[in-house]
């Protein structure tokens, strides 16, 4: 089942509300059993971390992240599903519910985030802006913060209409998890990244330089650190 061009005619937070927040609460426990081994770029960043670093996961999902370095460092967890919240604090982690674009913290109070595959799911590039903006916010200067989207260029098994970066991408979930025994698909709105365009979006922000931009497992990354004088 392949993706589709994205023509519903909503408002950019209605579309998220429906195709990313309610999808990701009804899918959470599957969605979760399929998100179990940490990824190579992420471990590497958490790994050079000083000892004693406080940082923030956002977008967290069922933080799988969150319990790396444990009593080495300190991580918070935040997400917008309180499905997949709910399954974190199952896990002991440290997590609460919260929107990307307005997180429950204060300003210079982080020296590290991470937001792993979430920044796609806001439906405009002004939100999409506001996301990073909110990121670098709550950093301190000289904190460092790493970002991961889908990439337009994906050469995997899901097969994307060229050109076309805001899709709708299915998410299955099989018969055998289902009360009444039947299949039941839902649909996740996503906004491709061209390359270049994930760091391209961090310095329109500003506040920021680019330490790293990189390609890995179907998604762009970047790392950002904020400048000391911000």
């Amino acid at each position: 089942m392949n993706p589709t061009p994205d023509n519903l005619a909503l408002e950019e937070a209605d579309k998220e509300q429906r195709y990313v927040h309610s999808v990701y609460n009804q899918i959470a426990t599957h969605f979760s059993d399929t998100r179990f081994k940490p990824w190579p770029v992420i471990e590497r960043f958490i790994a050079g971390l000083p000892a004693g670093s406080i940082g923030a996961d956002v977008g967290c999902g069922n933080g799988k992240y969150l319990g790396l370095r444990t009593g080495d460092i300190f991580v918070m967890g935040t997400d917008r599903s309180e499905s997949l919240v709910d399954i974190c604090r199952q896990r002991q982690h440290e997590c609460m519910v919260s929107d990307g674009l307005d997180l429950p913290y204060r300003d210079d109070a982080f020296d590290f985030a991470i937001s792993i595959a979430v920044i796609h799911h806001f439906a405009s590039q002004k939100r999409r802006e506001m996301a990073a903006r909110e990121l670098l916010r709550i950093l301190r200067p000289g904190g460092r913060v790493l970002v991961f989207a889908w990439a337009m260029e994906q050469n995997g098994r899901r097969k994307f209409e060229q050109g076309v970066q805001d899709v709708l991408v299915p998410w299955v979930v099989p018969g055998s998890r289902q009360k009444d025994g039947s299949e039941r698909v839902y649909q996740r709105y996503y906004h491709l990244f061209r390359e270049g365009e994930l760091p391209a979006l961090f310095q329109s922000v500003g506040g920021c330089a680019i330490e790293q931009v990189g390609y890995d497992r179907d998604n762009w990354y970047v790392v950002a650190v904020k400048e000391k004088n911000c």
